[in-house]
């Protein structure tokens, strides 16, 4: 427990130090945001087990092994997708997103820590 609650905590964190950064306090948005969906997830992530659970934040690293394990094969990044992404971010919006890439995989990132991580899958 102390595990998941220490990697909830450093997960939700950073997106409600995102939100800070990007969006005033008193829009009814990100109010929503904060409530209905963050707020949701953690308490789901924290207080819930079984099948009641049903967000299991994980490491890409982990959702690869597993992905593998089920007979999934990875397809490669579109190159010049990512570099859109990447000059995209970097032109528009703040200067804490990030974009970067691990193998086949698109990390999503605020102040150095990956936020999200894409990739897509086919059956082997």
């Amino acid at each position: 427990f102390v595990a998941r609650f220490r990697e909830a905590l450093f997960h939700f964190s950073t997106l409600f130090d995102m939100l800070e950064a990007i969006l005033p306090r008193d829009i009814q948005e990100r109010v929503l945001i904060e409530r209905e969906i963050f707020g949701r997830q953690a308490m789901n992530v924290i207080a819930s087990e079984g099948l009641e659970r049903i967000e299991r934040p994980e490491t890409y690293k982990q959702w690869q092994v597993r992905n593998e394990r089920a007979g999934f094969r990875q397809l490669p990044l579109d190159r010049q997708t990512v570099e859109m992404v990447k000059k995209r971010v970097k032109s528009v919006y703040h200067k804490d997103f990030s974009i970067d890439e691990d193998g086949q995989w698109l990390l999503q990132g605020w102040k150095g820590r990956i936020v999200y991580a894409l990739t897509t899958w086919k059956p082997a």
